[in-house]
């Protein structure tokens, strides 16, 4: 009798799952079609925008609305690869809208470049162009944003939340629960949790804690829990697969949330190796697709950048050449990703000298060496507008940990903790070590180990916005600065 009454159970709440799993397809197609309609309305609307900026006429030419189609034809094609059109329940919005912008720019830069092959190009009014551009993305990030504010809204008022039950013990347990009560914007509230070590002390948690395995189990199915998260530590295989094995049958998300800050080094990021995942504990931190879309927009960002400040560059190279005997580019062996070495390039500031082999002096203030234009390049910082060139060859970035001489790298290496790790990404034009002040001579350990913490914490915390934050900075006030010379 049990059985037949533990088959018919099973029966239904498989119909239920089907049920609920099919409602929530299709209300997950109608809202990516909704925000894909919304998109191309907005592509639309900006290029009517930038024809009255640029023309005082709304409508638009033959062949504009050509160009407009190709790039709402990119946009459709481009924006679920960036992952715009999924869903971003408690995750960081201003990720999305870095994930937006580069979408776009991509878009942008692909239809820009057909016209190119098409011979065309010369058909578009540039300033109408970035008038578009400028418009529609920020339209794009803005619809964005202010929909999942309304969201954050809803989901604060107690509506569209995902029910969430956590499992685990210790401090990590707490604080996953108390994250989740404190956030109830992020679409999830966390309504129970079970305590897998009663005898080790409470979970401390403003929610019904259970401690009875069958009860808990009972509440997770009678309450309509959408989540159980495990947050727990590596050692609790047992209880995991247990959690596993009891819903992997029922409509509840069981997700694994361990603890790893005592392991990793950078918050831990779940890859694919020869087909099975891997956890990240030592590893560079920026994911796969993260670093594909950081290429992307160097190479886009550098070609802007060396397109637009040509005449600046030719202006130096001959200042460069009036000024002292020797080449107008300095070249030095730098390492990039993974120790892998490259030669960077600078305008030359310097007079030409000889050092001993496996010596590199450091520029003092006051340095005889440096002439008079390379003084005002170094200290406006344009002698490094070269490494654009680095960034288009694919050895350096826009942003990430600014490279040192090999020479440099063997001494500190040895002295500083954490110094490697800063190689785990391409080396940056600038970052967040030149925008925070550490520039220039490292004449003490001090300076440099600050500047190695400043490194990491890029490393630990990156994001598009952050690099976009960085390029701002640097442009408003890290072309001069004190330790400059």
């Amino acid at each position: 009798m049990k059985e037949v009454k533990k088959a018919v159970r099973q029966r239904v709440v498989k119909k239920r799952e089907k049920a609920g799993k099919n409602g929530e397809r299709n209300m997950l197609k109608i809202e990516g079609l909704l925000a894909r309609l919304l998109d191309v309305a907005l592509v639309f609307a900006g290029a009517a925008i930038a024809s009255h900026m640029r023309f005082n006429d709304m409508s638009q030419r033959t062949f504009y609305d050509v160009f407009i189609a190709l790039s709402v034809a990119f946009t459709l094609a481009l924006f679920p690869a960036f992952g715009i059109y999924e869903s971003w329940r408690g995750r960081s919005k201003i990720g999305l809208a870095g994930h937006i912008a580069l979408a776009w720019l991509l878009v942008q830069f692909s239809g820009v470049m057909v016209l190119f092959s098409l011979h065309h190009i010369d058909i578009i009014s540039r300033l109408w162009f970035v008038y578009w551009t400028g418009s529609t993305g920020a339209m794009l990030i803005v619809s964005r944003l202010m929909t999942h504010a309304v969201l954050g809204q809803v989901r604060s008022a107690g509506m569209n939340l995902h029910k969430v039950a956590v499992v685990g013990c210790g401090a990590h347990c707490s604080a996953v629960i108390r994250r989740g009560v404190a956030a109830p914007a992020s679409g999830f509230r966390v309504v129970a949790a079970f305590n897998v070590a009663p005898q080790g002390g409470s979970l401390n948690a403003k929610v019904p804690t259970f401690d009875d395995r069958a009860a808990f189990h009972r509440y997770i199915r009678s309450q309509d829990i959408h989540e159980l998260w495990l947050a727990l530590p590596l050692s609790e295989e047992r209880v995991i697969l247990e959690f596993v094995e009891e819903f992997r049958d029922e409509l509840v998300n069981v997700r694994f949330m361990p603890d790893l800050h005592s392991l990793a080094l950078f918050d831990s990021g779940t890859i694919e190796l020869i087909g099975m995942p891997a956890i990240n504990l030592v590893a560079s931190p920026l994911s796969a697709t993260a670093l594909r879309q950081k290429d992307v927009f160097d190479r886009l960002f550098a070609a802007a950048a060396l397109i637009g400040l040509s005449p600046l560059l030719i202006a130096i190279a001959i200042a460069v050449k009036l000024s002292s005997r020797g080449p107008v580019l300095f070249r030095q062996k730098r390492k990039s990703t993974d120790g892998r070495i490259f030669t960077i390039y600078k305008f030359r500031s310097m007079r030409t000298h000889a050092e001993a082999p496996g010596v590199v002096t450091q520029a003092k203030r006051g340095d005889p060496r440096i002439t008079r234009v390379g003084a005002f390049l170094r200290r406006t910082s344009l002698d490094e507008l070269p490494q654009f060139f680095n960034v288009l060859r694919g050895d350096m970035s826009v942003v990430g940990p600014r490279p040192h001489a090999i020479e440099h790298d063997d001494q500190y290496q040895k002295l500083v903790s954490g110094y490697i790790h800063r190689y785990r990404v391409k080396p940056g034009i600038t970052g967040w070590a030149q925008v925070n002040g550490y520039r220039g001579e490292t004449d003490r350990i001090e300076k440099m180990e600050g500047r190695i913490a400043c490194d990491l914490y890029y490393l630990g915390n990156w994001s598009f916005a952050l690099d976009m934050r960085i390029i701002a900075a640097t442009v408003v006030k890290g072309l001069v600065h004190r330790n400059a010379y």
